[in-house]
């Protein structure tokens, strides 16, 4: 499945055991020419405390606290498949419980509206080592001596988002990796590069920790949200166009984020557990 183009292998632990190290099995699925291809791995599972869990893996293997594309197939895969059909859905995440609003046409799942709770802003839980509390268009000097401007914030995940006019490859793909393993971000960082459009439009292109450049990112839209409205570049509700498409997001009055998008399912299969892919 996947959400404006953020695509992850989704594993149904409703029907099936947790698969054994999903760790090492995430990198193998996602291999784009030897496994399934995407950018992760998703495992559905049984929660005490909502309608379901989700727990996430990169495609280099790390588990990541959220995912703002993935929850949307989640509610999507419990809702048609009928493992609850309760509306609003409530799903478990490293975030925390999400509830998640679906928008249904027949019995199918066409979009969702997600709570994604309120932005962390304290630098010490993004976390970000960078001054101020919160984080915003801080220097940050890179090995080369390059210095941009960053505002940080956390969606469950960190995230830092750079304004520019400068989306090019060239640009994207040099600072991309530098910046998400930078000593100022403990834990690594999602990177968004940004372009103002109006004051209700953004332009982002995504370079998500442990996946590198990928076609979308919820969290990442969610952030840039606040971002804008923190450094008075945007109004608090906007469309955020990706590579891959479009999300509404909104920093609502109650403090809350809220991110509006679909969820599309592309094919189902089976894994042969046995097969070994090549390297």
């Amino acid at each position: 499945m996947h959400g404006i183009g953020n695509d992850y292998i989704f594993v149904d632990c409703f029907e099936q055991s947790l698969p054994e190290a999903p760790e090492v099995l995430a990198p193998k699925l996602s291999d784009r020419h030897f496994g399934i291809g995407g950018d992760g791995l998703i495992l559905i599972l049984p929660s005490d405390v909502a309608d379901a869990r989700m727990r996430i893996f990169n495609a280099d293997g790390s588990e990541a606290e959220m995912c703002g594309n993935g929850v949307r197939c989640v509610a999507k895969y419990i809702y048609e498949r009928g493992l609850s059909r309760k509306n609003p859905l409530r799903i478990e995440t490293g975030r925390g419980i999400l509830s998640l609003q679906l928008k249904i046409q027949g019995d199918r799942v066409t979009e969702v509206t997600v709570d994604m709770g309120e932005p962390i802003l304290e630098a010490a839980r993004i976390p970000t080592t960078l001054p101020g509390s919160p984080v915003v268009e801080a220097p940050l000097t890179l090995d080369d001596g390059t210095s941009v401007n960053v505002t940080c914030v956390s969606m469950g995940n960190p995230h830092c988002v750079i304004f520019t006019e400068d989306l090019t490859d060239e640009t994207f793909r040099r600072l991309g990796p530098i910046i998400e393993k930078h000593p100022a971000f403990p834990q690594r960082v999602n990177v968004e590069f940004v372009r103002v459009c109006s004051p209700q439009r953004v332009e982002v292109r995504v370079w998500e920790r442990g996946s590198g450049e990928t076609l979308a990112c919820g969290t990442g839209a969610c952030a840039v949200c606040v971002a804008g409205a923190l450094t008075g570049r945007t109004e608090r509700k906007i469309t955020v166009r990706l590579p891959g498409g479009e999300l509404i997001t909104e920093w609502a009055p109650s403090g809350s984020v809220f991110m509006t998008g679909p969820a599309t399912t592309v094919f189902t299969g089976e894994w042969p557990a046995e097969i070994e892919p090549a390297r």
